[in-house]
């Protein structure tokens, strides 16, 4: 294993590049979407309904705005307030990682699984693009982790523990987070056999413990639909909050009734896994398929020194998983604790039975993807985007003389495995936050034209659309909501400000209104990025616009 020094220097590391992830400006859809959700709830100190713009919010729970909305009444509604929640989670998850790993193996493991998680690529990007994901999975893992400890040591405290994270992660998204617990658990008691520490009184606290944690939301839930059998949700009437949570939520993920279908493609989740997990992924199918071939050797029977929590939860939950019918990368997040537990096992093993041989291939492995993160930052930095401001080139000088020096260092194979791979993810996502992601935001016309409303003064309740188009970035950069009207009854309101597409003002051409003042932003989708967008060469022919007219 790695000395404890450089092992703290690049968990911090990691750490800083999380943090610097906050200041970013929020993505849209889904990021800046739930930030304006949380907000509303401060603004109409209203934290029992969740309304997603104009329409009820059925479809998750509640934690993750509540989180939120507390980190803006402590902050302020801010977009690195949002983030807070997030990145301590994930910390938990972390601290999960390397209690669960500790647990099954060692505390080699644990330390290891704790900095594969950390660095894996879908959960840096949880804290910047932050999704209920990024909560399920902190406290999902430390519901595994604290239930798995209890069937080790029979201790009531971890058993409450493990209970309250299972309230809180199924309070965070729902069903899915009991699947992934209860078959993590189920996994690990059908291979050690310890099945009489669940038979215990301290099963019926614990049940206590999770009914109480979920009361909450149960209750905002009832408040929200079953007192109002009149409301129509999805274009039906009598819908119970309660019930939709407690048993119809799953069925529809799966079927894709309700949220409609995206993707019948099976092994949707089987290549999205290999960009996911890096700089990770082919150390972590090697883990996987060397765990397999042990227990089919062994034929499943129990062995001390083997555990079954991880691979067999694994298998299952991605076949279960493949067959939903609404499928999203980030939907996989769930899993990487258990992944990042299973890597770290598989290259501690193959580091205490000195396989030199082995171990030279999964380093040539990391430098190949070490190098195509250098190709990566030398693109993004001098030809993607300009790369300005001086200390933007002294971090980049930084990082490159640290990785340079691990590069030529003499010493074992091991030790650099571990230790580029972390700088890969290191390096790869501080230029992704302090200078991508900066740079690309700047083409959201949301936020854009956020920046230009403040620039301009113009007054926030007194911008409008006419159209039901979400604006998630200018409702929340705003602190506003966009209004809605008609295009008739926009000569009802004096002076108004309208939002539009190029198409929509148009069609205020065509109906007559006139204005002087107008302000115009560029508009690219930029969770959808295109080849043609950067090149800088094309670019412009890939951009669409957003005006900002004020009506005489």
């Amino acid at each position: 294993m790695i000395s404890s020094a450089r092992y703290w220097f690049l968990l911090s590391l990691v750490v800083l590049v999380h943090i610097a992830g906050m200041f970013v400006t929020l993505f849209e859809n889904d990021s800046a979407q739930f930030a304006v959700m949380a907000m509303r709830m401060v603004q109409e100190n209203d934290f029992f309904t969740l309304i997603k713009g104009t329409e009820e919010y059925l479809d998750k729970p509640h934690m993750h705005y509540w989180l939120a909305a507390l980190s803006y009444k402590i902050f302020g509604i801010h977009d690195w307030a949002y983030r807070i929640p997030g990145i301590l989670v994930t910390l938990l998850g972390a601290w999960s990682c390397f209690g669960l790993g500790k647990l099954l193996y060692n505390n080699n493991v644990g330390k290891l699984a704790a900095l594969v998680f950390m660095t894996a690529q879908t959960i840096v990007l949880s804290t910047i693009d932050v999704r209920t994901d990024a909560v399920l999975t902190g406290f999902t893992i430390f519901s595994i982790w604290q239930l798995a400890l209890y069937i080790e040591k029979a201790k009531l405290k971890n058993i409450l523990w493990g209970a309250f994270g299972a309230g809180l992660a199924f309070s965070t998204k729902g069903q899915i987070a009991l699947v992934v617990i209860g078959i993590s658990i189920l996994c690990h008691l059908a291979y050690t056999k310890k099945w009489k520490t669940v038979l215990s009184w301290k099963l019926i606290l614990a049940i206590l413990v999770f009914g109480l944690t979920i009361a909450p939301m149960l209750y905002a839930y009832y408040l929200q639909f079953d007192l109002h059998p009149e409301k129509i949700i999805r274009g039906r009437d009598n819908r119970s909050g309660v019930f939709f949570i407690l048993w119809e939520q799953s069925f529809e993920r799966m079927s894709g009734q309700g949220v409609g279908k995206n993707s019948s493609d099976f092994f949707f989740f089987f290549h999205t896994f290999l960009w996911v997990f890096l700089p990770w992924t082919v150390i972590a199918l090697l883990a996987y398929w060397t765990q397999v071939k042990t227990f089919w050797k062994t034929k499943f029977a129990y062995k001390p020194k083997l555990e079954f929590l991880t691979v067999g939860s694994i298998t299952i939950l991605f076949f279960l998983i493949s067959l939903a019918q609404f499928k999203l990368p980030h939907y996989i997040n769930i899993l990487i604790p258990l992944y990042s537990v299973l890597t770290a096992a598989y290259l501690i093993k193959v580091y205490e039975k000195s396989k030199k041989k082995t171990i030279k291939v999964l380093l040539g492995i990391q430098y190949f993807i070490l190098s195509l993160v250098f190709i990566f930052t030398m693109l993004s930095c001098f030809y993607v985007f300009d790369f300005n401001g001086i200390q933007y080139y002294l971090i980049l000088l930084f990082l490159f003389v640290l990785i340079g020096y691990f590069c030529l260092k003499r010493e074992d194979y091991f030790k650099r495995t571990i230790t580029l791979s972390a700088f890969s993810s290191i390096l790869l996502n501080i230029v992704l936050n302090i200078h991508f992601y900066p740079s690309l935001l700047a083409y959201q016309g949301g936020s854009t034209m956020a920046e230009k409303v403040q620039e301009h003064n113009v007054p926030v309740d007194n911008i409008y659309k006419i159209s039901e188009r979400h604006t998630w970035a200018l409702d929340f950069y705003n602190q506003d909501p966009v209004n809605i009207v008609s295009i008739s009854d926009l000569e009802k309101v004096p002076k108004a400000w309208v939002y539009v597409t190029p198409d929509e003002l148009q069609k205020l051409k065509n109906a007559g209104y006139h204005w002087h003042d107008e302000i115009t932003v560029d508009q690219f989708r930029i969770t959808r990025l295109q080849l043609k967008f950067l090149n800088p060469l094309t670019r412009r022919d890939k951009l669409n616009k957003m005006h900002l007219v004020h009506l005489d």
